[in-house]
């Protein structure tokens, strides 16, 4: 250390390292480097002489401290400002006498390992004691700032050597350290003159051989190149362009020495630039609204929302240290001042009571960020809103309007509004704390009522449910109480006016007689004969104040089997009642019969419908049916060769099953060829007696008893197909022929209809290619070459004769212009060339025209036509040529258009209608 330097000591201002909040908790994973991006050192006034300033070490400090985590690596310091710097142990001291700290000094110190490639880096802020922050910058120019910087490097840096101490008679030392290359700072946004020298690099062997220096990195050879740049003769190295931090705060880069033949000469050296941050980025909101809520009534301290800025600037500087303010709180109800903001988090909290989302509810708070710690002299600002809306708590007990309510409702009638029970609430409509919820708590023992929430309204709808009767309740007198589908708040109370009277008036109406049961069942065996009466199915009125004569009607008998009495309900039989009618479901028929009044003053007739149901018992009035009807059995007895029977009855127990099944006495043959066994009460066997029968088909009568008392028998047919059997016991296909009845006879005049009708239609057919032929071979009634139908006629081409032969065709061709015309010595030429216009549109026909109006779309065509200029043959220029003398043609200048009379032109009109005009010009002299 240099015999002048002056120590100086400070009270480091920074909160507790990692390692000292641990305690006894488990020791985190080692991490070198600084124990803080950012130290701020205050100085007192009375120590500025003789002190160090900040000691960063390991072993003496617990507040700050550079963890190495080897122990055993040796770490180099070195400080950016050359006033200070840092010995092995981590002490700062003043390189100079400290007389005057009139402005904090903020300078960046490096770790570097001897043998590491690896940096770490902190920085240090000094400031005299109560001028924490910066004075103020109106007395530095911005390029007085950057002069200071551009000031502070270090003018030179040489290649490190390593000298070899000798050797002593303990033994040998150890080498001396390399240099510790400092850091280049470079302010950010310099305003040049560029390029701006840096540092100088130089070697120690520049003496003794020539030297040429280059730098190599990301900013000098490699993107972004050319940041940087060395003269390679002198060494010195500049910075080419302004810096942005915001897009790279540092640059790596080597230096190298090479002598002229391009040898190395010096070991590279490592070159760290540091952008020095400027405030040169506002702080900036996330969103430009934020929107946030409360509860009205909250209390103060309640937290409301967070607002967040950042800054692109280095926050561990001042520069990107932002603050938070709120300027204005729109309205200023109850007080101006309802919020505060938290200056470091943003977070928006509740300074005061007396939040009513009643009275406002929705607060408006304009927000400011600004950086340097929030001093608004020397920082950027920026502003955002924060909508602030009170929510709503059920504070306010909803309210009856009137005390009595009153309504009056029809007798039975229901789902009939009675009355609107009308409420006020001033809380948030259409939430739970406005919705109204009614209660009926007294009056109406039977529940005949109801009251419904009108959605919209909110009005209570007292609704009637339950029927209720005129000669029962006159009147009805309810209370009822109506609160919110939330709970009230804390500590608020119920209103007296949240409870009402309501009272109902009944009215009497003409009611329809009622038929004390309904439906009415009576039990009747089936078969009752007709006239038998079955029961009286009266109704009673229940108007019992008023007297009335009740009638009676059949409005409903499927089966027209019943009739009823007008006056009194006697019901009678008009037919035979049967329990086996369609009618009938599950043993009951049903009627339905009216009953209705006459009506009292100023009402019209009331009616009332009841139903009678008749059970009817079952008696045995149905004999049993043979099943099956038809069947087949082999010709030959077998033990499975037979027939299984069974019977079918309309009646229901005890008039069915079991049954008897036998085979009449009559004719004999039956018995002496069948046989019926029983199986069970309702099944038994038929089969042949004898060991053969002929095949045949065979109606066998089969007497079939059931077991009602009396009992019914019936004589039923059943036909058996009686067939020759294969192996299987099946019919063949020749016994069911033969089993049906056909003989050999009509199977062969069968055979004999089929070959006859082959014939025919082979006949037919025959007749038919005849007739084509013939109508093929018959001759034309006029010759072929007659018939000019759809024929082709060629006619030969005759050329002239040997003098016509000699012609020129090219004077036939179109010219292809005027010119080649007009220079041609003689003769007359005809230019035809189609006008350059619009052309003429031609009248279209129809896809479907009608026949009469092809005449008029032709006329319409040839109009078109001769209207067209486009049209050939065209207007054209007539080119006439001196045609010589001597021509072997008569002169035609004698002829003149007088006529001398003695020519007679009345033959022109024997030439026809085409000639007539042109004999009326020329003919009928005389008549001039």
């Amino acid at each position: 250390m240099n015999g002048g330097c002056v120590l100086l000591v400070c009270t480091l201002l920074v909160g507790a390292s990692s390692g000292s909040r641990t305690g006894q908790l488990q020791k985190p994973p080692c991490r070198p480097g600084f124990s803080q991006n950012f130290y701020t050192v205050i100085i007192s006034r009375d120590v500025l002489h003789g002190q160090s300033i900040l000691k960063d070490t390991t072993l003496s400090s617990e507040r700050v401290k550079f963890e190495d985590c080897q122990r055993s690596r040796d770490v180099g310091f070195v400080s950016s400002d050359p006033n200070f710097s840092v010995r092995s142990d981590g002490t700062v001291y003043a390189e100079q006498e400290v007389a005057n700290l009139s402005e904090p000094v903020q300078f960046m110190v490096t770790a570097r390992g001897l043998h590491d490639p690896h940096i770490w880096e902190t920085t240090v802020k000094l400031a005299l004691a109560g001028h924490l922050h910066p004075l103020p910058l109106t007395k530095l120019t911005f390029e007085e700032m950057l002069s200071r910087v551009w000031d502070s490097q270090p003018r030179v840096i040489k290649f490190s050597r390593k000298h070899q101490r000798g050797s002593s008679a303990n033994g040998l030392r150890r080498q001396k350290r390399d240099w510790v290359i400092p850091p280049i700072n470079v302010p950010e946004n310099s305003r040049g003159p560029f390029p701006h020298m840096l540092v100088r690099i130089r070697s120690d062997q520049d003496k003794d051989v020539g030297i040429r220096y280059s730098i190599t990195g990301a900013g000098a050879d490699q993107p972004p190149s050319g940041i940087y740049n060395i003269d390679p003769i002198s060494g010195n190295m500049f910075v080419t362009q302004p810096l942005d931090r915001e897009e790279r705060a540092s640059f790596h880069l080597r230096a190298h020495a090479v002598d002229m033949n391009g040898n190395q000469v010096e070991n590279p050296i490592d070159l760290y630039i540091y952008v020095i941050d400027m405030n040169d980025n506002r702080p900036e909101f996330q969103n430009q609204v934020y929107n946030g809520s409360v509860a009205e009534g909250s209390k103060p301290g309640s937290s409301v929302m967070q607002v967040t800025a950042t800054d692109s600037d280095d926050s561990t500087t001042a520069n990107g240290m932002v603050r938070y303010r709120i300027l204005s709180q729109t309205p200023h109800s109850p007080i101006p001042n309802m919020f505060t903001i938290n200056s470091e988090t943003g977070d928006i909290f509740t300074v005061a009571a007396g939040l009513d989302r009643e009275k406002v509810s929705q607060y408006t708070i304009i927000v400011q960020a600004t950086d340097m710690e929030g001093n608004l002299n020397f920082g950027l600002s920026n502003t955002a809103t924060a909508l602030i809306s009170i929510t709503d708590i059920n504070d306010n007990p909803p309210e009856l309007t009137v005390r009595t309510f009153s309504g009056e409702v029809p007798e039975n009638k229901v789902n009939v509004v009675v009355t609107n029970l009308t409420v006020v609430d001033r809380d948030q409509p259409h939430s739970p704390n406005w919705n109204a919820v009614y209660r009926i708590v007294s009056g109406d023992p039977s529940a005949h009522f109801t009251v419904r929430t009108n959605p919209i309204t909110n009005e209570g709808m007292l609704t009637v449910i339950k029927p209720v009767d005129f000669e029962m309740n006159r009147a009805f007198m309810l209370t009822v109480v109506v609160s919110n589908q939330a709970h009230l708040a804390s500590g608020i109370q119920s209103s007296l006016q949240s409870t009402a009277g309501v009272t109902i008036s009944v009215q009497d109406v003409n009611e329809p007689p009622v038929f004390p049961a309904n439906p009415k069942m009576i039990r009747f065996e089936e078969g009752v004969p007709a006239g038998t009466t079955l029961t009286v199915f009266a109704a009673q009125d229940p108007d019992h104040f008023i007297h009335q004569i009740v009638r009676y009607s059949k409005l409903s008998d499927p089966a027209n089997w019943l009739k009823i009495n007008r006056t009194n309900g006697q019901i009678t039989t008009m037919a035979l009642l049967d329990r086996e009618s369609v009618y009938v479901k599950n043993n009951m028929y049903e009627a339905t019969f009216l009953a209705y009044d006459n009506g009292k003053s100023g009402s019209p007739q009331a009616s009332g419908t009841g139903t009678l149901q008749i059970y009817l018992i079952d008696v045995n009035d149905n004999a049993p049916v043979l099943i099956p009807r038809e069947a087949q059995i082999c010709e030959r007895a077998r033990p499975n060769s037979r027939i299984n029977i069974t019977a079918s009855d309309a009646d229901i127990e005890p008039n069915i099953g079991p049954f008897v099944f036998e085979l009449p006495s009559f004719p004999a043959s039956i018995r002496r060829n069948w046989t019926v066994s029983r199986l069970n009460g309702d099944y038994a066997q038929l089969r042949l007696r004898i060991p053969y029968l002929e095949a045949g088909m065979y109606e066998i009568p089969v007497i079939v008893s059931d077991s009602g008392n009396p009992p019914l028998s019936n004589r039923s047919l059943i036909r058996i197909k009686v067939c020759p059997c294969d192996n299987n016991g099946d019919c063949s296909a020749t016994g069911a022929v033969a089993a049906a009845g056909l003989g050999t006879g009509a199977i062969i005049a069968i055979l004999i209809c089929i070959i006859i009708l082959l014939s025919m239609v082979l006949l037919f057919v025959v007749w038919m290619k005849r007739r084509e032929k013939e109508r093929q071979a018959k001759p034309l009634l006029i010759d072929p070459e007659d018939d000019v139908r759809d024929n082709i006629l060629k006619y030969d081409e005759e050329g002239g004769g040997e003098e016509d032969q000699d012609y020129d065709l090219s004077q036939l061709q179109q010219p292809e212009s005027l010119d080649h015309i007009i220079s041609k010595p003689s003769g007359v030429r005809r230019v035809d060339e189609r006008p350059v216009i619009a052309e003429s549109q031609y009248p279209v026909r129809p896809s479907l025209p009608h026949p009469g109006d092809i005449g008029d779309f032709i006329n319409d065509g040839l109009r078109a036509a001769d209207n067209d200029p486009t049209a050939p043959p065209y207007d054209s220029l007539l080119v006439f040529d001196y045609e010589g003398s001597g021509s072997t043609a008569g002169s035609v200048s004698s002829l003149n258009s007088s006529s001398s009379g003695d020519q007679d032109y009345d033959y022109l009109n024997d030439w026809g209608p085409r000639f007539k005009k042109l004999a009326d010009l020329y003919g009928g002299g005389d008549d001039d």
